[in-house]
């Protein structure tokens, strides 16, 4: 059942919205070779303390951490380790707060150093898959159009589109209805209906859209060993416009 959210509701989601993308731009911030990814998880920690918020992941169905860290071909849930960062690795960040009972998540992926100009390519389609996603998220359309507007894109420059994970409706939980597919498939496609919040998230692959989940029952890595990217931003639809509550980037709402 998708649970329509009041005017008061999406301003408690927004306001826990506001502290995630502080937070993510906080952390983008020591993002740099020489930092482990176990580091980033403990800065998170601290911050949550200091900004009177919950990690929304930390022991959500056991998850470990309160953020997912996940370089290279990993595609999510990345648990945070030991492992330094190096020059030429690109970094995912996927977090969210629970502030006040209200629920908000995002996803930002970063490059350390300089990277080559193929992975440059690939985080600058998967942010062009989300931002295209998002122009289509407006109150009318359906769950499909958002779909196919990620999927077109990406397979525009032959990218894989991961199918087994997607995008969700947030708010009063860290995962509500609607799913939310990056690519066209059978099923329902719920139309967008004032009150709706949902968490739009592309992940997408330089090569193939095959993954494997390793035996940590966690980590999603791709199948062919390419780098992979993930930008999310969580999002309101109202009658007249869409709003962009995360705002680790300038356009807020369209």
């Amino acid at each position: 059942m998708i649970r329509l959210k009041s005017e008061k509701d999406i301003a408690g989601i927004r306001a826990s919205c506001v502290l995630l993308s502080q937070l993510l731009k906080e952390v983008a911030a020591i993002v740099c070779v020489g930092v482990t990814t176990k580091d980033i998880d403990a800065f998170v920690r601290s911050r949550c303390r200091e900004m009177k918020a919950k990690p929304a992941f930390l022991g959500y169905k056991g998850f470990p951490a309160a953020i997912c860290t996940s370089p290279n071909d990993t595609v999510i849930h990345g648990i945070p380790n030991k492992r330094k960062l190096s020059e030429g690795d690109i970094l995912s960040l996927d977090c969210g707060l629970d502030y006040e009972g209200f629920f908000s998540d995002a996803a930002i992926t970063l490059p350390v150093g300089r990277i080559a100009p193929e992975t440059e390519l690939l985080l600058r389609v998967t942010r062009e898959c989300l931002q295209k996603a998002v122009e289509k998220a407006v109150c009318g359309n359906r769950v499909g159009d958002i779909s196919r507007a990620v999927y077109t894109h990406a397979s525009s420059h032959n990218f894989g589109v991961v199918r087994e994970y997607c995008g969700h409706g947030v708010g009063f939980s860290p995962h509500e209805e609607p799913q939310v597919p990056n690519y066209l498939c059978p099923g329902p496609s719920p139309r967008l209906k004032p009150g709706m919040v949902v968490a739009i998230e592309p992940m997408i692959n330089a090569g193939g859209k095959e993954i494997e989940l390793l035996e940590d029952d966690w980590t999603v890595v791709t199948a062919d060993g390419k780098f992979s990217a993930h930008f999310e931003h969580t999002v309101a639809i109202f009658a007249d416009h869409t709003e962009v509550l995360t705002r680790w980037q300038e356009d807020t709402q369209r």
